[in-house]
């Protein structure tokens, strides 16, 4: 048996720009953490004693004999992709998915970790990255773009720059105290609304060449978001008051970023003291996301008090096995056909 744990993110700055579409003609990069919310798989090979030969878990249950049965596209395609067979699977997370903190992306990284050690072979980070964004974005045909699958692999605090040669991790560079500071000032809070995100990237997608400037706009606040976290002598609140600049350009990039209920519980934030903030992920919906000093994070409580508040801590470590007890077996008498 296999369990990985794979860490949420949430992305701060650059958003969008890391759509092929864009960074192949241009560049793309963008600043995001993973924090301690996870999404956990569990894998083994399934004793031969039932009626079918695989058998998954998630908010379904699925007991299939073919690969081709399987109804879960990211599943059948990654077990075809990586040959495996005769699998019981299971998926558990920390916070419900289609919320806009890369669940898709996190929980195909996990799996594909998962699947690797069943086999007995080691896959670095920047394998386990590579695959998650080819078993998505091509395997699967999901539209979006390829931070999520990065940050879930690799973990941490980090700039990634996208251009047409690919991507490279950057960690940002920034002091213990600093860090925790930065931590300690964003509040997260569940708005309750829930949407696929690919169907929010076709919009983005299809409007990338209409809205260059925003997004060019957009790329531009990753520089001075990294100076402001690695020199000392900036004043840190001025991040909060560029995730409110980011935010306003995100929302010009697509019809369905942002709804009339997600502007008002944004507005009553800013107003109960909040310096700035977004709605994390491709739109529609999920969690929002403020700075706010300490002395006025119980007035933005209070006034947001019908939301539900997710506290959280930053994480470094990214994808990980925690239990691994790889069993022997046989595949030579598969009954899977």
């Amino acid at each position: 048996m296999i369990i990985t744990k794979t860490p949420f993110r949430m992305s701060f700055f650059g958003g969008g720009t890391d759509m092929p579409e864009f960074f192949n003609e241009r560049r793309g990069a963008v600043i995001s953490t993973t924090f301690d919310k996870y999404v956990y798989v569990t894998a083994r090979h399934l004793p031969r004693f039932f009626d079918y030969t695989t058998e998954i878990k998630y908010s379904k249950t699925e007991r299939v004999n073919k690969l081709d049965d399987i109804v879960h596209p990211m599943i059948r395609n990654a077990m075809k992709m990586l040959d495996m067979h005769e699998l019981y699977i299971s998926y558990d997370a920390d916070l419900p998915g289609r919320t806009g903190l890369g669940t898709s992306s996190t929980f195909a990284v996990g799996l594909l970790n998962a699947f690797y050690c069943l086999k007995g072979k080691y896959a670095s980070k920047k394998q386990l990255a590579d695959d998650a964004i080819y078993l998505e974005r091509t395997l699967c045909d999901e539209a979006g773009g390829w931070q999520d699958q990065i940050a879930a692999s690799f973990g941490g605090l980090n700039r990634i720059d996208f251009d047409k040669n690919g991507y490279r991790v950057t960690p940002i560079i920034i002091s213990p105290d600093r860090k925790k500071a930065l931590n300690k000032r964003l509040m997260l809070f569940f708005t309750g609304f829930t949407r696929f995100s690919a169907d929010i990237q076709k919009s983005t997608k299809s409007s990338i060449e209409e809205k260059q400037q925003q997004l060019t706009s957009m790329l531009s606040l990753v520089d001075e978001a990294q100076e402001i976290l690695e020199n000392k002598t900036r004043d840190l609140d001025d991040f909060g008051r560029l995730l409110d600049k980011t935010w306003q350009l995100k929302k010009q990039t697509g019809n369905d970023i942002s709804k009339t209920s997600i502007d008002r519980l944004y507005d009553r934030g800013i107003k109960a003291g909040a310096l700035g903030g977004k709605l994390l992920g491709a739109g529609g919906g999920g969690f929002l996301l403020f700075y706010v000093n300490e002395d006025k994070q119980e007035f933005v409580r209070m006034e947001l008090s019908e939301l539900m508040e997710v506290p959280f801590l930053f994480e470094n470590g990214g994808t990980r096995v925690i239990y691994y007890a790889p069993e022997a077996f046989d595949l030579v008498s598969s009954k899977e056909g």
